[in-house]
């Protein structure tokens, strides 16, 4: 059967492109590089038989919020969301640890029990969009698409105004105690950003209240679930995927009316540079990196030997101690250097979900961010951050598999230098990813558009912008046939 459309990339992005054009009864096909399919949604054996690890992403807050993946069947078709106990655990020295609960009063009852402050605080700054979380996310996931008038215009205002802070300048001014601030410089350390520089505050926001709001669940047997349901869902509407199956040149699409790139614009360049406009050409090529990861996975004998065993029911621990010991690690990373004491962001899954590993083993998953590119072994400073806070955890190893920057660019091109979001995420590029057009989906070249992470909404697992992007490629193609 002929194609009259391809993705190239397979990740949610991708597939979330190729399902939109297939539900509207387009012949999709997807084209991936590697032998996998999934992207950022991998899931291997990286250490020992038996032990299913994450290759990439691992706990997915914003897969669950996505008003396109809630719209679709996923569940006959293999995926299971699992919640643990608790979102997310913060160790902080001396024994004592942070907890993020599902329940925001009971959050904000656990900090003023604990410290005897910030509960009220919590309640107000997370409380109203955390309980409109349905209404909100589809704004926040999809700016290009803003309803003439958005549900709740106060409360989304005043949402836009916080998250345009700096977390550090956030955390400081909204909590005193040391374990509101720990809990929301950790959320915040998911941006890649320096916690001093504008707007890291959003991405704080977005998962403290999605935590709230929808939980952050895991995919019962590992994020490759996530990836295979799709799939799955996709060739039950006709849709074609081929792994092992590289783009080198666009000009082998010539034919084909409609063309989506789940690609950084650094692959695009590779693959289409020469037929592209120079003005373009030269403003995808000023696209910006972010920091890279240096990621570690483990095999062990048991769980992680917290000193505060509250760590234990959480999937998610970060381990970085307080907000000014989690900024400056982020702070030396974004002056390019490599913090001695990196905030180390941790997922322990078989405390949930037990079928990743043998009875009464488990797996651990955990990396720091790095300046793009390095090539420094974080391997020691990262196990010695989580023997801080769980004493003897690397007796309990049983294997090891490191993943530094160029071992995740090899999996995965569009990671270039260990950058898993996409591409830095700055005011500017926040706001214009990834050049300036009103459309920054749409490329010059008739028929092909932009859907990776480096386009609207940017980096996350939600499938948004290949959703988006193959909205407005459907919406061109109609008006092209009426011309015709």
């Amino acid at each position: 059967m002929a194609h009259d459309a391809v993705v190239v990339g397979s990740g949610p992005n991708g597939l979330a492109a190729a399902i939109t054009l297939a539900l509207a009864g387009r012949r999709v096909l997807v084209r991936e590089a590697q032998p996998t399919i999934g992207g950022g949604l991998r899931s291997a054996e990286l250490t020992l038989p038996g032990y299913t690890h994450d290759v990439c992403a691992a706990v997915h807050p914003l897969a669950i919020s996505s008003p396109f993946f809630a719209s679709l069947p996923l569940a006959p078709h293999g995926l299971e969301w699992i919640h643990p106990d608790a979102p997310l655990a913060h160790p902080l020295d001396g024994g004592r640890a942070a907890v993020l609960e599902r329940s925001l009063a009971d959050t904000a009852a656990r900090l003023d029990a604990e410290e005897g402050r910030d509960g009220d605080a919590w309640r107000r700054l997370l409380g109203g969009v955390a309980e409109h979380w349905d209404d909100l996310v589809p704004v926040l996931l999809a700016p290009l698409t803003l309803p003439k008038v958005p549900p709740h215009p106060l409360l989304l205002a005043k949402f836009g105004l916080q998250a345009l802070r700096s977390a550090d300048a956030m955390a400081r001014g909204r909590f005193r105690g040391e374990r509101a601030r720990a809990l929301f410089a950790g959320s915040a350390g998911h941006s890649f950003l320096p916690l001093t520089q504008r707007p890291s505050a959003a991405i704080g926001l977005v998962l403290s209240a999605a935590a709230h709001a929808v939980g952050w669940p895991i995919a019962r047997g590992g994020s490759q679930r996530l990836a295979d349901a799709l799939v799955s869902y996709l060739r039950s509407l006709g849709g074609d995927v081929a792994a092992g199956a590289p783009v080198e040149d666009i000009g082998e699409l010539d034919g084909v009316d409609t063309v989506l790139l789940d690609l950084t614009p650094r692959g695009v360049l590779r693959i289409a540079g020469e037929r592209l406009p120079p003005r373009y050409r030269e403003a995808l090529s000023r696209y910006r990196l972010g920091p890279g990861a240096f990621k570690l996975d483990w095999a062990l004998d048991g769980p992680v030997p917290w000193t505060n065993p509250e760590c234990l029911r959480a999937a998610t621990v970060h381990v970085g101690g307080t907000l000014d010991e989690i900024a400056a690690a982020e702070g030396a990373v974004g002056e390019g250097k490599v913090a001695e004491r990196p905030f180390v962001l941790l997922v322990q899954p078989t405390i949930a979900d037990p079928s990743r590993a043998p009875e009464g083993k488990h797996v651990v998953w955990a990396y720091c961010h790095v300046p793009n590119g390095s090539t420094v072994d974080m391997s020691d400073a990262i196990e010695r951050q989580i023997e801080r806070f769980a004493p003897g955890f690397r007796e309990r190893v049983l294997a090891r598999h490191v993943t530094p920057p160029a071992a995740l660019e090899r999996h995965n091109a569009n990671y270039t230098g260990g950058d898993i979001g996409g591409g830095a995420l700055d005011l500017r590029q926040t706001f214009f990813r990834p050049v300036a057009r009103v459309n920054p989906y749409r490329t010059p070249l008739a028929g092909v558009w932009l859907c990776s992470s480096a386009t609207p909404p940017g980096p996350g697992v939600h499938g948004m912008a290949g959703h988006q992007a193959a909205r407005f490629a459907l919406r061109d193609g109609r008006r092209g046939r009426r011309r015709r």
